[in-house]
C-alpha cells in the first residue's frame, strides 16, 4: 500500500478496538538432521566455521587418516569423508543411544532415526555417513591433541552425528486472528517446550531474536478479548534478484542437479577459481570477463555438454558402467560422434578472442608507458606493457579513504597476509604498525568515544563495533548500510 493508506491503517488500529476473532493452539516438531554427507559437511563448515570447501576436505582428510591422540597413539577420528550416503551401522546407533541416554537423559533419545529428504538422485551408498569412529573419543577428550581447525571440524561432525540420533525439538503454537473495523490481522506465535537435538546442534549464528527472549510463553488470549496496539514499525521491501552463489550454495546446487560426485565438488570450485572464471568477493562468487566469455562461447558452440541434463545423464551412465550394465566404449562412441562435429565446426568458425589487460592511470616511471592491471598468483598487480623490454611491476594499493587513527598522517589500506587473508593496515608501515582484521567503517566514528569503528561479518550476522578495547559500543548493520549487490552469477 501507499504511505497514505499505511498511515490510515495505523491510525485505525490506534483509535479503534482490536477484537480477537479466533485462537488456534497446536504443537509442532522440528526434526533432527541427517548425519553428514560430503555435501552437507561442506555447506555447514562454510556457514558455521567459515571454512572453504578445499579447507574442509583437507582437514577432514587429516581426521580420517589419523592423528596422534594422547594416550591412544595414532587414531582415525572420522569415517570416510567422501560419501553421499546418510546410512550408519546398527552397532554405532545402539552405542549412540546409550551415550545420549547417559549424557542427556532418556527423553533426548530418538524413537526413530532422522528422516531423509526425498531425492531422485541415485545414492552410491559405498560408505557410511561421515561420523566419529568411536564414541569414546569425544571432542573434549581429544581437544588437547588437535589443532584448532581439526578440533572445530571434529566437534561439528560429532555434534551433527549426535543430533541425528536425538529426539526432535517441540513447540507450542498459537495462531490468532483479529479484526479492527474492516482490517483483518493475523499473528503466529510459537514457544519451544523441549530443545531435543538443538541441545547439541542449534543455529549458533542465528541466536534468539529479541522477541523470543522477551516472551518465554505464549500470550494468554482467547476469542472475544480486546487487545491494544503497543507499537508499530514500518519497513519497505522490494523484490530482490536471486543471491550470488557462495561455495556452500554452489555445492548444494551441484548436488541437487546431479552434477559431479562428493569427491568432485571441491575440485570443481577450485578449478573455476584457479582459471579465473570467477572472483570471490565477501564470500560470494562474481563472474569475471573471462568467465562470461567462455560461458557464452560454450553455450553457442557446445550446447549439449553445457546442459545440466547432459551432465547428470553422464553421471548415471558412469554408474551403469561401474555396475557392469553398460560398456564404456558404447558411451564414449555415442558421445564423440556428436561432439566431433561440434568441435570441427567451432574450429572453423570460432574467432580467436584475446582479452586485453585493463589500462590503469599509473605511468611507468622507467619507460613512460601507462601500466596495465594483471592477475597474478596473489591477486591483481600493475605491470608495464613493454615487457620484456621493461619489467617494471607495482602492487595495487587499495585505499579506504580513512585516516590512520594512530599516526594520523597515513591512510588505511587493504593488505594481504602470507596465507592470502585480507587485513587492514597503515600506509606508513613500517613507521606505523597499525593493523586490524575487520574492515574499518568510513565517515563514522564511535558515538561513545570517537574511536574508529570496525565491521565484522557480512549479511544478516554483520555488526559494527568500536575498535577501542575499553569501549563496549556495538550495533547490527542495517540492510541499507551494506550496499551489497544481490544478483545471480
Amino acid at each position: 500500500p501507499s504511505k497514505e493508506v499505511l498511515d490510515q491503517i495505523i491510525g485505525d488500529l490506534k483509535a479503534k478496538d482490536i477484537l480477537v476473532d479466533d485462537v488456534k493452539k497446536g504443537t509442532k516438531v522440528r526434526r533432527s538432521p541427517q548425519p553428514f554427507t560430503t555435501s552437507t559437511l561442506q555447506q555447514d563448515a562454510f556457514s558455521k566455521l567459515n571454512f572453504s570447501t578445499k579447507k574442509t576436505m583437507s582437514v577432514a582428510q587429516q581426521l580420517y587418516e589419523g592423528l596422534n591422540i594422547s594416550g591412544k597413539g595414532n587414531v582415525g577420528l572420522i569415517t570416510y569423508m567422501r560419501t553421499d550416503s546418510t546410512r550408519i551401522s546398527d552397532e554405532i546407533k545402539n552405542q549412540c543411544k546409550s551415550y545420549i541416554e547417559n549424557t542427556y537423559g532418556s527423553s533426548y533419545v530418538a524413537t526413530s532415526g532422522a528422516k531423509a529428504k526425498k531425492s531422485n538422485k541415485k545414492i552410491q551408498d559405498a560408505h557410511e555417513a561421515i561420523r566419529p569412529t568411536s564414541l569414546d573419543l569425544s571432542p573434549a577428550t581429544v581437544k588437547d591433541s588437535l589443532k584448532r581447525d581439526q578440533y572445530r571440524l571434529y566437534k561439528l561432525i560429532w555434534n551433527r552425528f549426535m543430533a541425528s540420533q536425538m529426539a526432535p525439538a517441540k513447540y507450542d503454537t498459537m495462531a490468532i486472528t483479529m479484526f479492527c473495523d474492516q482490517h483483518r490481522l493475523r499473528s503466529y506465535e510459537s514457544n519451544q517446550t523441549f530443545d531435543g537435538f538443538l541441545k547439541v546442534y542449534g543455529d549458533e549464528k542465528k541466536g534468539k531474536s529479541k522477541k523470543e527472549e522477551e516472551s518465554a510463553s505464549l500470550p494468554d488470549v482467547k476469542k472475544g478479548d480486546l487487545v491494544y496496539l503497543q507499537d508499530t514499525s514500518e519497513e519497505q521491501k522490494f523484490t530482490s534478484p536471486p543471491p550470488r552463489y557462495t561455495e556452500a550454495s554452489l555445492v548444494k546446487t551441484l548436488e541437487e542437479k546431479g552434477i559431479g560426485r562428493p569427491s568432485t565438488y571441491s575440485p570443481t570450485i577450485q578449478t573455476i577459481i584457479a582459471r579465473r572464471y570467477v572472483e570471490n568477493h565477501e564470500k560470494k562468487f562474481h563472474p569475471t570477463e573471462l568467465g562470461i566469455m567462455v560461458t557464452e562461447l560454450i553455450e553457442e558452440y557446445f550446447k549439449k555438454i553445457i546442459d545440466y541434463d547432459f551432465t547428470a545423464q553422464m553421471e548415471k551412465d558412469l554408474d551403469e558402467i561401474a555396475e557392469g550394465n553398460k560398456e564404456w566404449q558404447d558411451i564414449i562412441r555415442d558421445f564423440y560422434q556428436g561432439f566431433r562435429k561440434d568441435l570441427e565446426y567451432a574450429e572453423q568458425v570460432m574467432e580467436k578472442i584475446e582479452i586485453e589487460d585493463p589500462v590503469s592511470d599509473v605511468q611507468c616511471e622507467k619507460c613512460g608507458r601507462m601500466m596495465v592491471i594483471k592477475d597474478g598468483r596473489y591477486g591483481k598487480f600493475l605491470a608495464c606493457p613493454g615487457f620484456p623490454e621493461c619489467r617494471n611491476t607495482k602492487t595495487i594499493v587499495e585505499e579506504l579513504g580513512i585516516d590512520c587513527p594512530e599516526c594520523e598522517d597515513g591512510t588505511i589500506i587493504v593488505k594481504k597476509s602470507k596465507k592470502g587473508r585480507k587485513f587492514y593496515g597503515c600506509s606508513n608501515y613500517p613507521d606505523c604498525t597499525f593493523t586490524v582484521w575487520d574492515q574499518p567503517v568510513k565517515d563514522e566514528k564511535c558515538p561513545k568515544c570517537d574511536s574508529l569503528l570496525l565491521q565484522k561479518g557480512y549479511g544478516k550476522i554483520a555488526k559494527i563495533y568500536c575498535s577501542n578495547d575499553e569501549c563496549d559500543y556495538s550495533r547490527k548493520v542495517e540492510e541499507s548500510e551494506t550496499g551489497k549487490e544481490e544478483a545471480e552469477v
